[in-house]
């Protein structure tokens, strides 16, 4: 006949059991709380939504947000960090676009690689909200977004200029970086727009990456090459 395990062998196995369950089940909470941030933050901008609201949209207690990531402005500045592997996915694109691309086809490759990974962002529902949050945070110049376009995408900006400019010897780094900014412009225009369907008639469908995103590489591609006086490359 087994022996029974003594009540303090069952406590220790207790107290084992609910700090594994407690492991477990705190990335999830720490999910739940930046996805509600960040559909937060999106629909009413960083001023517009307090720690409070992100607790209720999370369904966790006030307290744990702090626990988690501190004050609001790191809760903010987290939710770029952890969306910041597309920025790798689109430098290893301009890497590669770089290393293989025809002489004739460079700029075009170049294109693709600063569009179709963000395009591919904007396919999920959460993407689309931090998209939302980042072109609300341009617009509004806010000054709690300065730290994190330094430290993320300033970088990203540079490294997709110096490679325009190889690309278009002609092209003053004026002229390129003015055409980057354009190009950003019409990409986050696209992301975040649903006024299209309105305006084609029904023809086009609001985020549609597939139909769209071909016809925007090859617009901000000609137009960026024309504006940079028909370079050779």
């Amino acid at each position: 006949m087994p022996m029974s395990t003594s009540p303090a062998k069952r406590a220790a196995a207790r107290r084992a059991n609910n700090e594994s369950e407690t492991r477990e089940a705190a990335p999830n909470r720490k999910q739940d709380i930046l996805l509600a941030a960040e559909r937060l933050f999106a629909q009413r901008g960083f001023h517009g939504v307090s720690i409070r609201d992100i607790a209720d949209e999370a369904g966790v207690q006030l307290a744990l947000i702090g626990y988690y990531y501190g004050p609001k402005v790191e809760l903010y500045h987290e939710i770029y960090r952890q969306r910041a592997g597309y920025i790798q996915e689109r430098l290893k694109a301009l890497a590669e676009a770089q290393r293989s691309a025809p002489k004739g086809k460079l700029l075009e490759e170049i294109v693709k690689a600063f569009v179709l990974p963000v395009l591919r962002v904007a396919d999920d529902p959460n993407g689309r909200n931090f998209l939302h949050l980042m072109a609300r945070g341009i617009t509004d110049r806010l000054e709690e977004d300065e730290p994190i376009i330094r430290e993320l995408f300033d970088p990203l900006a540079r490294a997709f200029i110096d490679a325009m400019c190889a690309a278009l010897p002609d092209a003053t780094r004026g002229q390129v970086a003015w055409c980057y900014q354009f190009a950003l412009g019409a990409l986050l225009h696209h992301v975040i727009d649903v006024r299209v369907e309105r305006l084609s008639l029904g023809e086009n469908r609001a985020g549609d990456g597939d139909s769209a995103g071909p016809l925007l590489v090859q617009l901000l591609t000609k137009g960026i090459r024309a504006a940079c006086s028909g370079a050779t490359h």
